[in-house]
């Protein structure tokens, strides 16, 4: 055997590590679809700035119009950006509770448990749902509301997977969908597939695949409703253990959120662990990121702790994976070394590969790092959604003790016609002070959350125009609209609706704050988002 034989024959058993698996036509679709992701969000985009336009011009007076608005954008919202759709559903709630319909309230209250239980905020879609009166619903508000609890509990099922409450759960889960099924017309989509999905969960999977599938053929489908019948059946094929079939159902389902602007979707997320099992860690690890930036994007707290822990996992493996071809190469360069001269070109190869293996790991060290500090600032999100949630329930629950009891003392009077005593309970009512309790125990919040931030926020001056905190404890206005932006919102518009200012007082405030300023006026926004919390 001749030298160039032996050479042949040892570089064909080193590289047989590196022999790239058949990509499934799905994935590499899948893959064309993230790159033109942008046009389709933009096209979602559009269309809610329209509509935010469009509530800007509608009269205060025209309390109808402004409730059909608040209700299009959460549509629009409601699989798109949890806090945006949280924020409308809001507003559809308070005009509901202000014009005192009690049907439209119920209605709010299914559509607010809609996206907790696409958060992965379970309790809190239970909770809400609870207190919906079923009676004021029409038919496919019923049918929504049955099919809310059935998917509260059967993903409660999935997160507990243990073999006491699970089985519960799913009986649960059940039981509701049953009572949606005899709502629903059998020829509805909702019939079809949620028959099929209590079908699959109860473990009749020749039936529910049969019914599914079937389904999945109908014409005219929307991209989201092909998104979960896919991501559906996916999970029956994982059961029969035909896993590169479920990749490619979970492709599809994944293509179709993209099309839809869907960021809420698990479709993203599931393909990348299934991939990760296959030792497929290149898409693997892209797909983990596409879930994470959709995660952060519709910014449920739970869907991104959820996806963060897996994105460690799949970047660990990942870096393992780059040892391992380290370490192959080494092998290759120590059999090569006792070849003839014709080695050294392969040597040279070699070389070349080793100093791409390096920058791959350190752009993987990069990523890491990246990661850890998106990780913190995660953390600092939750510290000050878990502050002000709970400020938000303690003021609200203050100002609904005060409406409570003056409402009692006006009845009370009214029916003893004390009309002057009347007169003197509406002359305590003091909104400007109520306004600056309310701020005041915004700053108190605030500066829990932050207890360095005049410290930090004076170091951007000279000492003649340091800032100091009033005798009360509470911030200025200056200092109040940099904590907001230290907050993440940065908008004029929002600052200036919540200080009950102008947008050109705002204005003012801020370039003069930053005319005083030891730092560039367009960087000091930046410094203000620098300041760390607890």
């Amino acid at each position: 055997m001749n030298l160039k034989s032996i050479l042949a024959i040892v570089l064909f058993i080193l590289l047989l590590p590196f022999r790239p698996q058949a990509e499934s036509s799905q994935i590499d679709s899948l893959n064309k679809i993230i790159q033109t992701k942008v046009a389709y969000d933009s096209q979602k985009k559009a269309r809610i700035d329209l509509l935010e336009k469009t509530l800007d011009k509608i009269p205060l007076q025209d309390i109808e119009a402004k409730y059909r608005t608040y209700l299009t954008l959460y549509e629009e919202y409601k699989t798109f950006e949890f806090n945006k759709a949280f924020f409308y559903i809001k507003k559809v709630q308070q005009l509901a509770e202000q014009q005192n319909n009690a049907q439209r309230l119920s209605s709010a209250k299914l559509k607010l448990a809609f996206i907790l239980v696409s958060s992965g905020m379970f309790k809190e879609s239970l909770d809400a749902l609870s207190t919906v009166d079923s009676t004021l619903l029409d038919i496919n508000e019923k049918i929504d509301l049955y099919i809310l609890l059935a998917r509260n509990y059967y993903d409660l099922a999935d997160y507990t997977k243990d073999e006491y409450y699970a089985p519960e759960y799913i009986e649960f889960a059940g039981a509701s969908i049953s009572k949606a099924l005899a709502l629903a017309a059998p020829t509805s989509f909702n019939y079809k597939y949620y028959l099929g999905l209590k079908l699959l969960k109860e473990g009749q999977i020749d039936h529910a695949q049969e019914l599914l599938s079937t389904l999945l053929k109908t014409p005219n489908l929307g991209e989201h409703q092909k998104a979960i019948i896919t991501s559906t059946l996916s999970d029956i094929f994982i059961q029969r253990g035909k896993i590169p079939e479920a990749i490619d159902l979970l492709a599809i389902a994944a293509s179709s959120d993209i099309k839809s602007s869907t960021k809420e979707a698990a479709a993203m997320l599931n393909l990348s662990l299934l991939l990760f099992q296959r030792k497929d860690l290149k898409h693997a690890y892209l797909f983990i990121n596409e879930a994470m930036d959709d995660a952060n994007f519709y910014g449920a707290r739970q869907r991104k702790l959820q996806v963060s822990a897996n994105l460690k996992i799949i970047a660990t493996g990942k870096v393992n994976s780059v040892d391992d071809q380290r370490r192959v190469m080494t092998r290759f360069t120590v059999a090569l070394s006792a070849l003839s001269l014709i080695i050294i070109v392969f040597v040279i190869v070699f070389y070349r590969q080793l100093l791409k293996i390096r920058k791959a790991d350190a752009i993987i060290r990069e990523t890491n790092s990246s990661l850890n500090h998106t990780i913190d600032k995660l953390h600092e999100a939750d510290k000050i959604k878990e502050e002000y949630v709970s400020y938000y329930f303690n003021i609200n629950s203050e100002y609904i003790d005060k409406l409570e009891h003056t409402k009692k003392s006006i009845e009370n009077k009214l029916k003893y016609k004390e009309y002057e005593d009347i007169k003197l309970i509406i002359g305590k009512i003091n909104p400007p002070k109520e306004r600056q309790n309310l701020y005041l125990q915004f700053d108190k919040t605030f500066l829990r959350i932050f207890p360095n931030f005049i410290q930090e926020f004076n170091l951007l001056f000279k000492a003649e125009d340091h800032f100091h905190l009033p005798e009360n404890g509470g911030l200025n206005t200056e200092l109040r609209i940099f904590a907001l932006i230290r907050m993440g919102i940065t908008d004029n518009n929002t600052i200036a609706q919540i200080l009950d200012y102008s947008i050109n007082t705002i204005y003012t405030y801020k370039n003069r704050i930053k005319n005083k300023a030891i730092v560039p006026n367009n960087e000091f926004e930046d410094y203000i988002i620098k300041i760390k919390g607890l």
